[in-house]
This record gives structure tokens, sequence and C-alpha cells, in this order.
């Protein structure tokens, strides 16, 4: 089966709801608790066995600060893990800039020119965490992992999967499965015309046909629906599979208030901060 060796990292959005903060600073560049969402994804992806990562950004982002090597500050704290200070010095990392926030399609369509073979997609808003460590022994997320491994044991194309409670399926793509098969994926459903509770959640691995389908199902015709024309085109020949990612934290830095509880929700969880941080919640929580 062909190696998956290259990742985009799609973080071409304005961040518009995430104003004033993203006037100056990327989204992406934003912690959650002391780590860059950016940081996350990429070592996400080094995990899954990536060579390359392709950072989609627009013109008005500037991504050197994020990128550089940070590792002589690691003198100054010797107990930070030093892939979180030097997170994209093991790996070949390329950017890319979308001119028009077009939809996903058109933002992968910018890097599949540098593209030869299967790769992975991940949203740079979106992040998903099954372990929750400290930053001195900084553990990255399996996600990216398991759909690697599902293509490696089918060789199909896949999309991750997280449940949502019924009242938010309006806000995402939700599928309708038959055992691992995709057969239908209904953008932004009514909860009673939803075929389901699992939903796409920002992890994509996309097969080497990807760039001959996104210039068959263009951008001028389908939009920002050109990415799940792609993906409705693989439904109705050989496959699109859904990968239930089980135990995962799925975080949205990308709005306020989702960001704010994400904040709160993997304090909570880490060991290095959660007894203080409970009890300080509490209390908190007591005065009111």
């Amino acid at each position: 089966m062909t190696a998956v060796r290259d990742a985009l990292l799609v973080a071409g959005g304005l961040g518009t709801r995430m104003l004033p903060t993203s006037a100056s600073v990327p989204k992406e560049a934003l912690p959650l608790v002391d780590v860059p969402a950016l940081v996350h994804l990429a070592r996400e992806a080094v995990t899954a066995g990536v060579e390359r990562l392709h950072i989609i950004s627009s013109p008005s982002k500037d991504m050197n600060a994020l990128l550089g090597d940070h590792a002589w500050l690691l003198d100054r704290r010797p107990d930070l893990d030093p892939q979180l200070l030097s997170p994209f010095t093991d790996v070949e990392v390329h950017v890319h800039i979308q001119h028009e926030p077009l939809g996903l399609g058109n933002a992968i369509e910018c890097a599949l020119a540098s593209i030869d073979g299967p790769f992975l997609v991940l949203l740079g808003d979106n992040i998903l965490l099954d372990q929750h460590t400290p930053p001195h022994a900084f553990t990255p997320s399996n996600a990216s992992l398991q759909l690697v491994e599902h293509f490696q044991s089918n060789g199909l194309p896949c999309v991750g999967l997280l449940p949502v409670s019924l009242s938010e399926v309006s806000n995402y793509g939700v599928v309708r499965l038959d055992g691992q098969r995709i057969l239908e994926i209904c953008e932004k459903p009514n909860p009673e015309d939803a075929p389901s509770n699992l939903v796409i959640c920002g992890r994509y691995l996309f097969t080497s046909d990807a760039k001959s389908l996104l210039e068959k199902y263009d951008v001028q015709t389908h939009g920002e629906l050109q990415s799940i024309a792609l993906q409705q085109h693989w439904m109705s020949h050989d496959g699109l599979l859904g990968v239930e990612l089980s135990g995962y934290q799925w975080y949205d830095s990308g709005k306020p208030l989702p960001w704010l509880q994400a904040q709160v929700d993997h304090a909570l969880r880490r060991s290095d901060l959660s007894e203080e941080f409970r009890s300080w919640l509490t209390a908190r929580l007591d005065e009111n």
C-alpha cells in the first residue's frame, strides 16, 4: 500500500469570528492553554508518519513566527518537551497561499501540484485530543494515525467522524453509514432530517485521484461544496469510509465560546492543572 507522506493543514480562513484577536494573530497560533493550535495539528500529522506538511494560508497571515525553531528557549524552560518549541524541524514545511476563501476543495487544490500520492487533510481550527498531557511530557493526538491505519488496510479514502447531540447536527456535515461505508453526506440538516448524529470532524485522508477529480468538480461549478462533490464521487464509485474516533475531545478554535469551553475542559483533564484549577473553579462558581 502506498505510504501517506503528505498532510495539508488548512489555515487559510480569515478568522472573522475571533476578531479582534485574529486581526493581529493567526487563529491557528491561539493556544489551547499553552500549546498553539497549529502545533497540535503538526505533531498529530507527524505522529501519523508524514514527511511533508503543506500549510494553506491566506495573503494576510504571517506564519513565520509560528513556524520558527525556538529550541534556544529550552535554556530558559528545560522542563518543556523539545517538540513543542521545535515542532517543524523534523518535517518538510511548504506554505501555499489561497488568495480567495473559496472553500475546502479550493484550499486543497493550492497544494496539489506539490503532492504525489494519498494525503491527509486537517482543518486548522479543529483540535482532536485523545490524551491531555502536560507540556513536559507532550503526547500528540492519534486521530490522523487512525485514518492512515484504515487506509493502509483497504486503500480507500476516509474521513474522521465524531458523534454530536441532535441539537448540534445543523452545524455540520452529517453522514449515513452502512457499516463503515458512507452512503450520504447531509450538509447542515435540520435535526429531524439528520440521518445520524455522526458528523465529519475536520480530518480527511484523500487518495491521489483527488487532483483530477477536483478539476472535474471545479470550484466555479460547485463553489464551497466542491469538496462534497469530490466525496460524493468516491461514495458512488469505489467507496468513501467513515472512521469513528471514539474517546476524543473535539475543540473548535474558530469561535469565542467553544474556544473558551475548550480551555476549561482541557485544563480540567490535564494532570498538571486539574486539581488546582478545579478547586479555583468550584470556589468561583460558589460565589454566584
